[in-house]
C-alpha cells in the first residue's frame, strides 16, 4: 500500500497512521475486522495485535492473516503487563465502553503512548438538534436513534480533555476532524474545536 492509498481511508485512520512511528508494537482495542490494524502493518510496518468483542469480526481479521482475538476493553485489558506495547489504540470505541475512565487508565498503563479517536457529541449541529427538537441528535455522522446506538457514554472534546487531566495523561498531539474525516486545519482553543469538530483524535502519554 502506498501513501496515496491513505487518501481513501477513514479520516481518523489516516491521522492514527501519522501518529504511530514505524516498526512500533501496537495493540488495537476494538479493532473490528482489523482494517486499521492492517493499514498500520502495511504503511508503518508495525508489530500489530488486536482484539474485538465480535467473533465475526475476529474471524474476518484472522482470515486475512492478522493476529486478533476475541475480547473487550472493559474486562480484558488488565491481563496485559505494564508497557507491553509502544502504542495502545482505541478507535471510536471509548464511548461504547462501560467504564471509559478505567479503560483509559489501563491503556496508559499497557501502552507507552495511547491514541484515542471518538465522535464529538458537542458539535454545534448536535446541540442545535437537541435545542430545537428536544430529542437526541441524529446526523449523517451519528445515524443512530437513542435506543439502538452503540454509544453509551456521550463524550465531547472538552470532556475528553478533562478526563485526560483526571487520569494524569499528557496530550502530545490532537486533531479535530469534520464529518468527512478532514483535518480542521488551524489551531484553536478546545471550546472552538468542541463546537466545530465532528470527531477528534488524541495522542497521549503518562505524565
Amino acid at each position: 500500500m502506498t501513501k496515496t492509498d491513505l487518501k481513501n481511508e477513514r479520516g481518523d485512520h489516516r491521522i492514527l497512521c501519522d501518529f504511530v512511528v514505524p516498526g512500533a508494537r501496537v495493540l488495537d482495542i476494538g479493532c473490528g475486522t482489523g482494517k486499521l490494524l492492517e493499514l498500520l502493518i502495511e504503511t508503518r510496518g508495525v508489530d500489530g495485535r488486536g482484539f474485538d468483542t465480535s467473533q465475526q469480526g475476529v474471524n474476518e481479521a484472522v482470515s486475512r492473516g492478522l493476529s486478533v482475538v476475541q475480547g473487550d476493553a472493559d474486562n480484558d485489558l488488565a491481563a496485559y503487563p505494564d508497557d507491553a506495547f509502544d502504542y495502545a489504540i482505541l478507535s471510536h470505541t471509548l464511548q461504547a465502553t462501560m467504564d471509559p475512565k478505567q479503560v483509559l487508565e489501563q491503556l496508559l498503563r499497557i501502552g507507552k503512548k495511547v491514541v484515542v479517536s471518538f465522535p464529538n457529541f458537542g458539535h454545534w449541529r448536535n446541540r442545535l438538534q437537541l435545542l430545537c427538537n428536544g430529542k437526541m441528535p441524529v446526523t449523517d455522522y451519528l445515524p443512530y436513534q437513542w435506543y439502538d446506538t452503540p454509544n453509551i457514554h456521550f463524550c465531547t472534546i472538552r470532556d475528553f480533555v478533562a478526563l485526560s487531566e483526571e487520569v494524569n495523561a499528557k496530550v502530545i498531539k490532537a486533531e479535530a476532524l469534520d464529518a468527512k474525516g478532514r483535518r480542521i486545519g488551524f489551531n484553536a482553543p478546545w471550546w472552538v474545536w468542541n463546537l466545530i469538530g465532528d470527531q477528534a483524535v488524541f495522542l497521549l502519554e503518562r505524565k
